[in-house]
C-alpha cells in the first residue's frame, strides 16, 4: 500500500489533530495527503508534510501551501507543468514526468512532526521509490525531507550532508539533489530566492533533459 489509509492511525498524535481539525473544519480535506503523478515518472519532489490551510484543506500536495507559490510556477517554467499556477487561485496544473509527495503525508501540530511521525511514514515512501521504475531524480525540499530519502536507501546522514543545490550520487537508484524547503519563511527571510530555486532545477534538468518530458 503506497498511501495510508484515509483514517491512518500510525501516529496517534496526528491522529488526534486530524480529528480536531475535522470538527472544525468538516469542509477541508483533512485526512493522509496522497501523492500527485504518475509512477512512470523521472522526477521525485519530496517535501515534509502537508500545510495544515493548504494542502490539508485541499487535499493536494502544496496545494493552497505558500509553497506552492514558487514551486508550481517553476514547474511550469522548467516544463515539469503545465497549466495555471497552484498559488492562491489554487488552478489546475498537469505535472510532466514529476511526482509529488511528502516525507510526512498528515499535517503535524506546528508544522513540526516528531521523529517517530517521520519513522511510521517512511514505509510509505520506501514504496513509493520502489513502484517509480524510471526514477532518475529526488528533489528533496528540506532536512527532513533529504534525512527521509537517505532513510529508505539507509544509507548515513553523517556520509551525505544536506546543502542547497548539492548532488548526491547514492551509488544506488536515483541522484539526491537537495533545496532550501520554498516554505513561507524560507522565502520571506531571502534564505530562498527565486533566482536559487531555478538554479536547483536547472541542475535537474541537466539530468533530465526536456526532450524526455
Amino acid at each position: 500500500m503506497i498511501e495510508p489509509d484515509i483514517n491512518c492511525q500510525f501516529c496517534p498524535r496526528l491522529a488526534t489533530f486530524r480529528e480536531e481539525n475535522r470538527a472544525l473544519y468538516p469542509e477541508w480535506y483533512n485526512g493522509p495527503v496522497k501523492s500527485i503523478g504518475e509512477l512512470n515518472n523521472e522526477l521525485l519532489i519530496l517535501g515534509l508534510a502537508p500545510g495544515l490551510k493548504g494542502a490539508n484543506r485541499t487535499g493536494k500536495p502544496f496545494v493552497g501551501d505558500h509553497a506552492g507559490n514558487l514551486l508550481y510556477p517553476t514547474l511550469i517554467k522548467f516544463g515539469f507543468a503545465v497549466g495555471t499556477s497552484a498559488g492562491p487561485s489554487e488552478g489546475e496544473v498537469e505535472l510532466r514526468n514529476c511526482r509529488i509527495a511528502n516525507a510526512v503525508r498528515c499535517v503535524p501540530p506546528q508544522n513540526k512532526p516528531k521523529g517517530s511521525e517521520i519513522s511510521a511514514c517512511a514505509d510509505f515512501l520506501r514504496q513509493e521509490l520502489n513502484n517509480m521504475p524510471n526514477l532518475k531524480v529526488i528533489l528533496a525540499l528540506g532536512t527532513i525531507a533529504h534525512n527521509s530519502a537517505l532513510g529508505v536507501f539507509q544509507l548515513r546522514r553523517s556520509n551525505w550532508k544536506f546543502a542547497h543545490n548539492s548532488y548526491h550520487d547514492l551509488g544506488k537508484g536515483p541522484i539526491l539533489i537537495d533545496s532550501y524547503h520554498c516554505s513561507r519563511y524560507n522565502t520571506n527571510t531571502g534564505r530562498l530566492t527565486e533566482d536559487m530555486f531555478y538554479a536547483v532545477f536547472r541542475t535537474i534538468r541537466e539530468l533530465i533533459p526536456i526532450e524526455e518530458c
